[in-house]
């Protein structure tokens, strides 16, 4: 199994320590005052300080039209349906709220598209079977 790791722009590290770790509930790991490292959902994001990335919502997805380039991570349902209630209850702008797409086809996902403080899109999916993530 391997880890995926990302480095990116934010502009205020103490908004993304309460977004990644108090909201999104990530485990923080090392930090410079330049930096922070989180373990998000089992994989490395580094936030560092600087200009965010431009994007744009030009990618097609069904009928919607996501941002790209996008940050995202695939949860098993039930940890899926629990970050989608808590992102809910803590009233986050949402891209695309938490929905249902591809049902009944190969593929069928929950997802959610939102930003981080710094304006960086995140998609959350989430599969009753992780076995169809690559189904076609």
């Amino acid at each position: 199994m391997s880890i995926f790791h990302l480095a990116y722009h934010v502009d205020d590290l103490d908004q993304a320590r309460a977004f990644y770790g108090g909201l999104l509930g990530c485990q923080e790991g090392r930090s410079t005052d330049t930096w922070v490292d989180f373990n998000f959902f089992g994989h490395q994001i580094s936030l560092h300080l600087g200009p965010v990335f431009a994007t744009a919502r030009t990618g097609r997805v069904g009928e919607h039209m996501v941002p790209m380039p996008h940050l995202g991570v695939i949860l098993p349902q039930a940890d899926w349906q629990a970050l989608a209630d808590r992102l809910v209850a803590a009233e986050i702008d949402f891209i695309m709220p938490p929905t249902t797409r591809f049902a009944g086809e190969p593929g069928e996902q929950s997802t959610m598209f939102f930003q981080d403080p710094a304006g960086n899109p995140i998609e959350i999916k989430g599969f009753v079977d992780m076995a169809g993530v690559f189904a076609t």
